[in-house]
Order: structure tokens, then sequence, then C-alpha cells
């Protein structure tokens, strides 16, 4: 079986989550939505802290503080018009495939988010795995119309997978409202 994902777990926390296998399923099912094969593309994912997410999104973002993910593409594939569809990536090369980009997600962001959402953990995982994915494959959420159709397509993408749209609002257990 290909895989499309190279993982690197530096947080051991993430394992007893089963990342390995929801990021593969994740991106797998986000490609297959898209209609993209899989055999040939590679995506590198780093599971790590909110320290170690905290300092990336510095250096890379100029913002020192944690978040939940950050994504680093390998090709400009997004689109010139707000709300338009990103072009798709080159069919990946039979003998050296082709990297889409690398995802970091830190574990204690996700945990809380999760929690303050009354999720389950590996639901919101999923989600971040998918918005990493779709963020390499050219898609935003800056733009008004790019983030309803990036929005919408996670909502259908992790419905395949039957975990609820994240952006539908939910009530928080301590009786908050949020959708985002």
């Amino acid at each position: 079986m290909t895989t499309l994902t190279d993982i690197v777990i530096e947080d051991p926390r993430w394992t007893a989550t089963g990342f390995a296998s929801l990021a593969e399923q994740a991106a797998c099912t986000a490609l297959d939505y898209l209609a993209l094969p899989i055999a040939g593309y590679e995506i590198a994912i780093l599971a790590c802290d909110d320290p170690r997410i905290a300092r990336l999104n510095t250096e890379f973002r100029g913002k020192p503080a944690p978040t939940n993910v950050l994504s680093w593409p390998a090709l400009d594939l997004a689109p010139d018009r707000d709300g338009e569809t990103p072009a798709a990536p080159p069919p990946p090369d039979p003998l050296m495939g082709e990297a889409l980009g690398d995802i970091a997600i830190a574990y204690e962001t996700c945990l809380r988010e999760a929690q303050a959402a009354g999720k389950p953990l590996r639901d919101h995982i999923t989600h971040l795995v998918v918005h990493g994915v779709l963020h390499l494959l050219g898609y935003d959420h800056i733009r008004d119309r790019d983030a309803t159709l990036m929005e919408a397509i996670e909502g259908r993408i992790l419905g395949k997978m039957g975990i609820a749209d994240p952006y539908i609002e939910y009530q928080a257990r301590d009786g908050s409202h949020w959708n985002r």
C-alpha cells in the first residue's frame, strides 16, 4: 500500500491518539474528494507541542504564539481571484513523486480546542489535518469567498469520514458558542 504521509512524532502524547493512522486517512480522503491520485504524492507532517509550533509560527509568520496547525505548500496553486478553485498540482513523477508540502500540528492547542468545543480529540485532529492538506493544495481562508469555498470543502470531506461539519455552530460545555 502506498502511503501519502511521512509523519514525524516529536511529542509522544500524539501516539495515544492514533495520529499516524488519523493523518493518513484524513490526507487520503482529502485528495480522493478532490479527485487527485494518492499514489506518488507526499506530505510531511510534524506532530509537535505548543512550544515547538510557537517557534515555527514566530519564524515563518512573525506571530510569537502557538497555533493549532501550520502548513508550507511546496507549490503555489492559489487562485488569483477570491473564491476561485486553486490549480491542480502536477501529476506526480512516476519515479520521484511529487511533494505537496509540510504540515505541523500542536498537541496542547489541539486538545484545548477540542475540549472547549466538546468535540472528540480524534475528530478535531482529523479536521486540522484536512485543513492543512487543503492549504497545501492552494486553498485559503483569508479572503471571504476563499474561506467560504475552503470551509465548505472541509465540511464535505469530514462528512465523508463521519465527522460533523466544524463550521456549524457548536455549544461548548461551558455554554459558550463558537463556529471556528
